[in-house]
């Protein structure tokens, strides 16, 4: 997943395909929450399922329940939190990294 890098946007390329700007990712949301990965999202509205975040000195909610929005995380301060017993999911829209590259310069 890249960091809001510069990407050659195709026209007419949506989601998920070769080269698309983004791609869909499930944000897994767990009761005492989970740590989404470092980057950018677009978060779309899920019931039971908001986004949290450590302020320094405790825990506040960034989008609430079944609300929707843009989030950066640093991989280490914003989680996903089920509402619900047991885990919840939440989709959400990020930076399409492209194909990892096996080698450089491979003959």
């Amino acid at each position: 997943m890249a960091l809001a890098m510069n990407k050659i946007i195709l026209a007419n390329a949506t989601t998920n395909t070769a080269g698309a700007y983004f791609s869909n990712v499930s944000l897994t949301a767990a009761n005492a929450g989970t740590v989404i990965p470092a980057g950018t999202y677009l978060v779309f509205p899920t019931v039971n399922v908001i986004i949290t975040a450590n302020n320094g000195s405790s825990i506040a909610t960034l989008l609430a329940n079944n609300t929707g929005g843009m989030i950066l995380s640093d991989g280490v301060n914003v989680l996903a939190q089920s509402m619900a017993s047991g885990a919840g999911a939440a989709v959400a829209l990020t930076i399409n990294g492209g194909i990892s590259a096996n080698s450089t310069y491979a003959s």
